[in-house]
């Protein structure tokens, strides 16, 4: 539901309508604390949500336990992806830089200390992460109220509260266009846990903002630069990491555990987990675009089509029927993306309309 301020934000930014990017944070922080603590039960009530969807005790019980370390986790994301929307929008990301490298070694040392010397297992791995984690909030929240960005932070404000239901709808639009993704990966893994050996098979399957701103100073051409590029590079990567996982699978599980079982499972996968690999490496690109562009509504169509219609029967039936079990979860095909970015073209014929001014009273399609 973040991703809708990447679209308010970034076109905000773009159109040089700086004093309304600080409101449209606020706005989300309001949408995404209340959507939070509705969330917050079903993290409490992990275990016994768990058992009734028939997973084993053995699972439920430690999910469970892990649950109820993640509700404070679930409250920083609030402010995590709204602050690094909101400067990366800016087109500060140095910031961003500095803080993460701070919050991956303070991770590092906090983990180590908890987990190796304490010897405090889940509670230290959870505690280290969390702690880590509010400790890069502090510095983001610091560095907007600290008068690093002017023009855009005015302080808090009332409007705020106000207009809140545009908001809610392209929230909700872009947590469906996401959550339809990331569900279908949960869902398999849910499935996962009723395959013959579940843990084994959770365990194996477990392992394996340029756009916006162009597009709100009307310059769909260099919107669709910008998406060349982003593309090039993100294939570029996803090549060496395709070649990586496809050499050298056997030794790569062993980095994630000690277990021979679990080892050997995510070996036979590894030519699956390589194309997986190259494909994620191009769809995040489109989903992007659509954000970018506000096209959440669309893409959850997409996504509906593509992940569930298609993917997910015939995962199921080739998990289960054609007895290939844990082998299916990775081999979906990512095909949604090139469904719906062609539509970047309508802009060029209305870029010279200029900015789609995102105040409260627009619709949830965006632009």
């Amino acid at each position: 539901m973040a991703c809708s301020l990447e679209t308010l934000c970034g076109q905000a930014f773009g159109a040089e309508q700086y004093h309304m990017m600080g409101i449209y944070m606020q706005r989300s922080w309001v949408v995404l604390t209340v959507t939070s603590l509705i969330l917050v039960p079903f993290f409490f009530f992990a275990t016994p949500y768990l058992k009734l969807l028939g997973q084993t005790d053995e699972l439920s019980e430690r999910a469970g336990v892990i649950a109820l370390w993640f509700i404070p986790f679930l409250l920083y994301f609030i402010f995590d992806l709204t602050l690094q929307i909101y400067l990366q929008a800016q087109l500060k990301n140095a910031i961003i830089e500095w803080l993460s490298a701070g919050t991956f070694v303070l991770h590092v040392i906090l983990s180590w200390v908890m987990v190796d010397k304490l010897n405090w297992g889940i509670p230290g791995a959870m505690g280290s992460m969390i702690l880590s984690s509010w400790l890069s909030i502090i510095g983001e929240l610091a560095y907007v109220f600290g008068g690093w960005c002017p023009q855009t932070w005015g302080g808090f404000s009332m409007k705020a509260f106000s207009e809140l239901w545009a908001v809610v709808k392209l929230s909700v639009s872009s947590g469906v266009m996401l959550c339809l993704e990331l569900w279908y990966n949960s869902v398999l893994l849910l499935f996962a846990g009723f395959m013959k050996d579940a843990s084994i098979a959770v365990a194996a399957f477990s392992i394996c903002v340029r756009v916006s701103n162009e597009l709100g100073r009307g310059n769909a051409n260099a919107a669709k630069f910008a998406i060349k590029v982003v593309f090039c590079t993100s294939l570029a990567i996803g090549l060496v990491f395709f070649i990586v996982f496809l050499s050298l699978g056997i030794v790569i599980s062993y980095a994630f555990t000690s277990s021979v079982a679990v080892a050997k499972v995510v070996s036979n996968l590894s030519v699956l987990l390589s194309i997986t690999v190259l494909l994620n490496s191009i769809q995040p690109v489109f989903n992007g675009v659509a954000i970018g562009a506000g096209w959440q509504s669309i893409c959850a169509f997409v996504n509906i089509g593509f992940y569930y219609v298609i993917g997910f029967p015939l995962g199921l039936i080739l998990a289960y029927v054609a007895d290939l079990e844990v082998n299916v979860s990775n081999s979906r095909n990512r095909v949604s993306g090139p469904s719906y970015s062609i539509c970047l073209d309508d802009e060029k014929k209305r870029r010279k309309q200029g900015w789609r001014k995102f105040h409260c009273s627009s619709n949830s399609n965006g632009v």
